[in-house]
């Protein structure tokens, strides 16, 4: 497939994607909210790691709020992104409560500029964002690259947060893309590790 086929097909896909999220009841989201982080924060990974590595959501995106109050409550160390739009990176940075939290780029709650960077990733778990997955947890996000450039070198524990409805078999990959390890939906965990 061209880049230019590979870039439209992936436009379609999240076009797709955000339209059918967007169509979610209000009870209904929250229903699937609420599964998705009984199952992520019942995960061996996330019971025994040190860090959490975790999104604050927007809102068509899996409310990650219970799961991030939670980690604080078992004594994580909370760490959220903030963006770089010149160089399109993101770096984590230690939060201890959503007061922590402003208002940064593309309307994302950021950490302030008082919060400590996060340099050592061990023993952490990376929750990662995605408008849709596939079966070997290959993700289409918002179309930025933020979190692909940053997974290139991350070497812990990777957890994609999804909608089961937003699941598909296969979605197109570019030489760049690189599959996720596990992804916890409503209703199932796909575990790709050892494939």
């Amino acid at each position: 497939m061209s880049v230019k086929n590979l870039k439209s097909k992936k436009t379609e896909i999240r076009s797709r994607h955000k339209k059918l999220r967007e169509s979610f009841p209000e009870d209904k989201k929250a229903e699937f909210d609420a599964a998705i982080a009984e199952r992520f924060l019942g995960l061996s990974e996330y019971k025994s790691c040190d860090t959490l590595l975790a999104f604050v959501s927007k809102d068509i995106e899996v409310d990650t709020e219970e799961i991030i109050n939670s980690a604080f409550k078992d004594g994580k160390r909370v760490a959220v992104p903030k963006c770089d739009t010149e160089t399109t990176t993101i770096e984590f940075y230690e939060i201890s409560s959503y007061d922590d939290l402003e208002q940064g780029f593309y309307g994302l709650l950021e950490p302030k500029k008082s919060c400590k960077k996060v340099e050592n990733f061990d023993n952490s778990v990376c929750m990662v964002p995605g408008l849709v997955y596939d079966r070997e947890g290959f993700r289409l996000g918002f179309g930025k690259g933020y979190y692909d450039r940053f997974l290139i070198d991350y070497s812990g524990v990777t957890v994609g947060v999804c909608y089961s409805r937003c699941i598909e078999k296969e979605i197109p990959r570019g030489f760049y893309d690189r599959p996720i390890g596990m992804v916890v939906t409503e209703k199932y965990i796909i575990d790709n590790r050892n494939l």
